[in-house]
């Protein structure tokens, strides 16, 4: 009978990273994998998100929001640090739930990932579509036509269905073959497309500093009593942390990459802690800007990506060009998201095909460019097939929910392996274990708990069916079944050999 709780050696887990004959290239370093946590944390979230929460729970004090959220990331991202310091293979939560919490566990956490890698890129991908529209009907006068840039269930004002969303599609595809070329090809695009992102972001906080209207921070905390149109007061700050969750996910994709660092003992933790200290920095700052130029009454009606354009030309009217450069900030962010996403979805699965708990297809390596190819085409065509023919609205928004269970996983298992193997090696220690695990634990649980019933219950759906997956499939083909199996009928034989004498 199966042992849904076996563990994989940590030592075995080294080796297997350190084979490069047969894995992953190494050829990404410190600053290449701070720009791919950029890459993956800075997206359309800051831009739509940060006026919701303005709107209707933080007023003028979403900056705090924004500190409670990157607090709370900063307590898993410690732990994923030591993580990935220790464990420097493909895989991130999975691989370190294998080595912590048994089989059955982290065939849970990689079937959960698939929710904030997978289907999270057909989400970003279809609002990528909704943007190059805006762009191109702004700058050159012309959009695609409504049929090729919606799903075939959406309908326009005047009548006409769309057939598939082309646009979508195609920027899969783009970054599918960007990411088929390598890690490093990947890492300059990614590079690039940061470099665009942030410089906008930064010219918005710069521009914007000299506008800030102090009256507009006062009083900084709205009193849900005196303000009845949202939820403000502490509670109100609380749920804006919620809110502006959106715009940190990403930032654990950074540590599926670690099989394909140059240095991932030293270079993973600066990586991951690095990359989400600066967006922290970044969003904290454009927030207070943002919060200060507009009164945080008027977000109602201008709120998502309307919100800093409407700031630009109502307020900084010598700037209006630069609302044009904010759309083009949220078309680079949803790009460099989709590629970072998309990257992860193929090296978790790259893990767990090397484990036996998926096919083989997954883990078999293009013999120019070492990568996962064959797992890129395969998630191409799934994500491309949800962006094309499914609406944004249909997909259900199950990201958050499944990043957060990704993150309570990890915070957990530092705490058991800290028990269980406190003698291996850790470049990198998480501080005051199990203070700063059990805080995690703490505040992603509270986010999950504020997502609401309807969340829950779609996560539980989809984790059935992935057990179903795993007792049709992963069970059986799993390599440490077998090599449990093995031991079992050999001990039974050599036991059998001694009744005999």
């Amino acid at each position: 009978m199966a042992n849904l709780w076996l563990k994989k050696n940590i030592s075995q887990l080294v080796n297997e990273a350190s084979d490069e004959d047969r894995g992953l290239k190494r050829t990404i370093g410190t600053w290449g994998l701070i720009a791919l946590g950029i890459g993956a944390i800075i997206g359309a979230g800051l831009f739509t998100s940060t006026a919701e929460a303005i709107a209707f729970h933080t007023g003028p004090a979403v900056s705090i929001s924004f500190l409670i959220a990157g607090i709370g990331c900063a307590l898993a991202g410690l732990c994923y640090a030591e993580f990935a310091s220790m464990i420097p293979i493909a895989g991130s939560a999975y691989t370190y739930a294998y080595a912590t919490m048994g089989e059955f566990i982290a065939w849970i956490i990689g079937w959960d990932l698939v929710l904030e890698y997978g289907v999270a890129s057909a989400k970003v991908a279809t609002s990528w579509s909704e943007y190059l529209n805006k762009l191109l009907s702004n700058v050159f006068h012309v959009q695609i036509p409504y049929a090729f840039s919606h799903s075939p269930f959406q309908y326009s004002a005047d009548g006409v269905r769309g057939i598939m969303n082309l646009p979508a599609l195609f920027i899969i595809l783009l970054l599918s073959l960007v990411l088929i070329r390598g890690i490093k090809g990947s890492s300059l695009v990614n590079g690039i497309i940061v470099i665009i992102k942030v410089g906008i972001v930064l010219l918005f906080i710069g521009f914007g500093w000299s506008y800030i209207n102090p009256a507009n921070y006062t009083p900084y905390i709205p009193s849900g009593a005196a303000d009845p149109s949202g939820e403000y007061g502490w509670t109100g700050i609380f749920a804006g942390a919620s809110v502006v969750f959106f715009a940190f996910i990403g930032f654990d994709a950074v540590s599926t990459a670690a099989q394909e660092s140059k240095n991932p003992q030293r270079d993973m933790p600066k990586g991951i802690l690095l990359s989400l200290l600066i967006c922290v920095i970044l969003y904290i700052l454009f927030a207070h800007v943002l919060a200060g130029v507009a009164n945080y009454r008027e977000f109602r009606t201008v709120g998502q990506e309307a919100s800093v354009t409407y700031v630009i030309d109502t307020y900084m009217k010598d700037y209006r060009w630069l609302s044009t450069l904010v759309t083009v900030a949220i078309l680079a962010g949803f790009s460099s998201v989709i590629l970072v996403m998309l990257m992860g979805q193929s090296r978790v699965f790259f893990s767990m095909s090397k484990d036996g708990l998926v096919p083989k297809v997954f883990s078999q390596l293009h013999p120019k460019f070492k990568t996962p190819w064959k797992s890129n085409l395969l998630f191409f065509v799934f994500v491309g097939l949800i962006a094309a023919f499914v609406p944004a609205s249909v997909i259900s928004n199950m990201t958050v929910i499944g990043t957060l269970f990704a993150f309570v996983l990890v915070c957990l298992g530092i705490i058991i392996l800290r028990k269980s193997d406190p003698a291996t090696p850790r470049p990198f220690r998480t501080p005051w274990v199990p203070i700063v695990p059990v805080l995690g634990i703490a505040v992603c649980t509270g986010l999950i708990y504020s997502l609401g019933p309807a969340n829950w219950l779609r996560l539980i759906i989809w984790l059935i069916i992935g057990i179903f997956i795993y007792i049709g499939y992963g069970i059986r083909h799993s390599k440490l079944q077998k090599d449990a199996a093995g031991k079992s009928d050999r001990v039974r034989h050599a036991n059998w050999d001694l009744n005999r004498r």
